[in-house]
């Protein structure tokens, strides 16, 4: 990545499974970096190319930009697209994350989140894990519940339940493009369909079970979040229910929370909409991590 601000590298480590993982970062070449930012990226997707928008954009702005691929995701072992357990990815990225807050350069660094789509629900995860770690979270268009023509029928939940452990792997769950419903740039499109770290199968049996009973657990636990966010979500959003992110703002006891709601935007907002939306997107963003990061500086 040519770009004389930022500085990009990669590097692979071993979980607690073995398996290796990819992960990347983007910093700042030339100042000090306001703050920590761990991405979290959505189902099926990967952080280096799918992400990179986001790992550029903010690293301009001063912030120093970390990522890791799931387990069966982008460059990271395993089989692709297959997720068995979602709070081994949880526990994957709580390890990794933590190790880089941890390093002496990054001890007295605010650390912030961002999740997009199911990376929403792994940040919301990670937040209930460590409940005071971390000093709050970007959600964009955060999978705190499929939409309902999404969402499996009662008889493939059935299926789902009895055949999840037995046949795990499997890829017989049925679903339509996703792609054309989450992205609106036809150039973007294109883009992630012929990434060959995005997986474009259908969904596995595990990994539809894992993440649809994250979706039903997060839903009922909307109270519970305490942390500063900030939710942006497309108001025609028609992979996850911006609705029940109106309602996470709503129940979450944290004291700092907002929301914005894109009237017309779809749901990659960061990536899959006109140049211009996605500037409205990140000014947004940058405006909140700026203001939160500026209290640490000046405590």
């Amino acid at each position: 990545m040519a770009n004389d601000d930022i500085k990009y590298q990669e590097e692979y480590i071993s979980n607690a499974r073995g398996l290796n993982l990819f992960t990347c970062q983007w910093n700042p070449s030339n100042d000090e970096p306001k703050a920590l930012i761990f991405l979290c990226h959505g189902y099926a997707m990967e952080c280096s190319i799918s992400m990179r928008g986001t790992g550029t954009r903010l690293a301009k702005a001063g912030f120093a930009v970390h990522g890791v691929d799931y387990e069966g995701h982008g460059k990271s072992s395993g089989l692709q697209g297959y997720i068995s357990n979602l709070n081994d990815v949880v526990a994957d990225c709580s390890t990794y994350f933590i190790s880089v807050c941890d390093k002496e350069e990054h001890r007295r660094k605010r650390k912030f989140l961002l999740g997009e789509s199911m990376g929403g629900a792994i940040a919301l995860m990670l937040h209930r894990k460590e409940p005071t770690f971390w000093d709050g979270a970007i959600l964009v268009a955060p999978m705190c519940k499929i939409v309902e023509d999404m969402k499996p029928s009662p008889m493939v939940i059935t299926i789902l339940s009895k055949l999840s452990n037995v046949i795990p792997t499997w890829k017989i769950i049925p679903s339509e493009d996703i792609i054309d419903r989450a992205i609106k740039s036809v150039e973007w499109r294109e883009e992630v369909r012929n990434n060959p770290y995005c997986y474009k199968g259908r969904p596995r049996l595990k990994t539809g079970y894992e993440i649809f009973m994250a979706s039903l657990d997060i839903e009922s636990n909307l109270e519970k979040v305490t942390l500063p966010f900030i939710i942006v979500h497309g108001g025609a959003d028609a992979v996850t229910d911006p609705a029940v992110s109106e309602a996470l703002y709503t129940l979450a006891e944290s004291k700092d929370k907002t929301l914005k709601l894109y009237p017309g935007m779809c749901h990659a907002l960061t990536s899959g909409e006109p140049e211009n939306n996605i500037d409205i997107v990140f000014s947004d963003i940058i405006q909140w991590l700026d203001e939160r990061a500026l209290v640490q500086n000046e405590s």
